[in-house]
Parts: structure tokens; sequence; C-alpha cells
């Protein structure tokens, strides 16, 4: 099933990741959003369960192993094209995790990742949502 205008939601995760104080961001390099700093992830696979989703798409963008601290929340994420049509559709939810091992590297469909303290995520970040989830998941922090 393509991703650009499909016939139904595709269900993605997201995942906010801290280490010594700072967030893990990704400069997205893929639609939609190409460009844009963001948490990492992306597709659940069929037969993965959503906390695996996050772990298999933390490492793929970024190089490393985390550990997952629990659910922050559901967001859904629709766009559409100038005519009006969905072009984009992702049920997103989203987790705080803290980071467990690895060194960090931009893999996958990331441009850049860079570990950034919370005032320098609210500079760069352009969607609120991501904001919001960022500031919801230090709630979740040990």
């Amino acid at each position: 099933m393509l991703r650009e205008y499909p016939d139904r939601p595709f269900v993605g995760v997201g995942v906010v990741v801290w280490r010594d104080g700072k967030v893990l961001l990704v400069k997205r390099g893929q639609a939609p959003r190409r460009g844009h700093w963001s948490i990492p992830g992306g597709g659940q696979e069929l037969g993965e369960t959503l906390q695996e989703a996050a772990c298999r798409e933390v490492k793929e963008e970024t190089g490393i192993n985390i550990k997952v601290m629990g659910l922050i929340d559901v967001v859904d994420s629709i766009r559409q094209d100038d005519d009006g049509r969905v072009q984009f559709h992702y049920s997103l939810i989203d987790y705080a995790a803290i980071w467990k091992s690895g060194d960090l590297r931009a893999g996958d469909d990331a441009a850049e990742c860079r570990w950034v303290d919370l005032d320098e995520a609210e500079a760069i970040i352009r969607w609120g949502q991501t904001l919001r989830i960022i500031k919801q998941s230090k709630a979740l922090m040990p």
C-alpha cells in the first residue's frame, strides 16, 4: 500500500528519547515533513508490537538502543493536498524512552540526528504537536 494518497491510515510510532537532559531529534529525509526536525519514528510492520516498532525505528534512524519508559499520547497526522485530497494519514503512537547504548549516527530516512536541549528543540521544531509530546514525555522520565 502506498503511503502517499493511501486508502486507509498508517499506524506509526514516535519516540521521545532522553539522555543526560537532552532530547534526540532527527531531520526528516523523506516526505511528509522532509527537512523538518522531529522525534524519531516510523511505520509499524506486520507482526511487530508497537514497542518493538519504536525500538527498531530509533535503531534504524539513529543507531542507538533505547529503553521504552511509557506511552505519552496518540496523535493524528492528516495532510491534504491543494485539492483537498488526503495525501498522508498517520495514527501516531508516541512513547517516551531513555538512551541505553550506541553511538548516534543518521541512518534510514533521517538526514541528520542530534541531542538538543529543550530550548533548542523549541527553536527548530515546526509542528506544535511534536513540541507538546516532548514536553509531556518529561513526566515519564525517572
